[in-house]
């Protein structure tokens, strides 16, 4: 757990933190991503984080990669690349800098380290993990495999390096259905997501899809009658969820994608009202992009992803601590298994 108080002492040794008003000024171009969603007090405060960030990433030659539930200020602050799962992992391939500092959470950073073995990874908090991939280890996946020999495993990337090295190849919600139809077996078995295997099981009926009875803490929050009653209530908004959440809501739904997915539909349909379905600020990230747009109703926010501060970033950047590091074993049989996901994808033009 991080000592919250010495971390602050180290960074007030080295750099000025205080709230500045004419520092938020000059960053103007920056706050005008989020000035719908953050305060002017708040930039005031996240202003000078940001600089600092910004300005050290340039001295370890480093980049930030921002998950999609990243908070704004993190998100349009200092990432230099964000997406879901898919496109975070296919740039952690792509990057030249010597340093990658992962803001998602622990499973994003293990497959970074093992796409780019020779770059530093640094993670700004060990303990942001997932409950969706502790949800299984690698014997669950060999227990999946006596339980329905010869059937090819698909993980969700949302699992351990040990998981993805016991699997047959990688998946993300926004490729899942895909990489599932192109097994060559008439039975599948996903790992861990029940949620996320069921929809797809509607998806590619041709299947016999088998699954981990894992969940996400967010997701599984949603009801179908949640989302009844907030139509009956809300006339008009438009119910957009992601595959994670059990398969009642996504029928309920207007529309189920990942959260790229989300990102365009959102984007291409410009709805009066819209109500995102997954982690709360998946909404704030693109309010400002969307003016026309109002994000409504309920907020589930991720534990997890939101350990991820700004303080958090610069002390792992300053201090390079928080280092990932992955078996070499292990990480060549899970580099295997996420390439094949990364190879499938691009043949199959995702």
């Amino acid at each position: 757990m991080f000592d919250l108080p010495a971390l602050r002492a180290t960074l007030s040794e080295k750099y000025d933190l205080a709230p500045s008003p004419e520092l938020a000024a000059e960053m103007s171009d920056i706050y005008a991503r989020m000035s719908r969603v953050v305060s002017p007090a708040d930039w005031a405060i996240y202003a000078p984080y940001v600089r600092a960030i910004n300005a050290l990433k340039k001295e370890r030659n480093a980049v930030i990669l921002g998950h999609n539930y990243m908070t704004p200020e993190i998100f349009h602050g200092v990432s230099d690349f964000v997406g879901d799962s898919l496109q975070l992992a296919i740039k952690a391939t792509e990057v030249e800098a010597d340093v990658i500092v992962q803001c998602g959470v622990h499973f994003m950073a293990e497959t970074s380290k093992i796409l780019s073995p020779e770059k530093t990874v640094l993670m700004p908090d060990m303990e942001a993990g997932c409950s969706l991939a502790e949800s299984i280890t690698a014997e669950g996946v060999e227990e999946m495999r006596r339980r329905y020999p010869g059937a090819p495993v698909v993980s969700y990337v949302n699992t351990t390096a040990e998981v993805k090295a016991a699997s047959d190849i990688c998946c993300t919600s926004s490729n899942a259905a895909q990489i599932v139809a192109a097994q060559e077996s008439d039975t599948v078995i996903m790992t861990p997501d029940q949620y996320l295997a069921q929809n797809v099981a509607r998806q590619v009926p041709q299947k016999n899809v088998v699954w981990w009875e894992g969940s996400c803490i967010v997701h599984e929050q949603y009801t179908a009658q949640d989302l009844r009653e907030f139509r009956e209530w809300n006339p008009g908004t438009r119910l957009i969820a992601h595959p994670e959440c059990p398969p009642d809501v996504v029928a309920e739904a207007d529309f189920s994608g990942s959260t790229s997915g989300i990102i365009k539909y959102v984007t291409d349909e410009k709805p009066e009202k819209a109500l995102l379905i997954t982690e709360c600020s998946m909404a704030s990230n693109i309010a400002d992009e969307l003016p026309e747009v109002e994000f409504v109703g309920p907020c589930n926010m991720c534990p997890y992803m939101k350990k991820i501060s700004l303080e958090k970033v610069l002390f792992a950047l300053d201090t390079m601590t928080g280092q990932v590091e992955v078996d070499p074993a292990v990480a060549d049989k899970a580099r295997l298994s996420v390439q094949r996901m990364i190879d499938l994808s691009r043949k199959l033009g995702l």
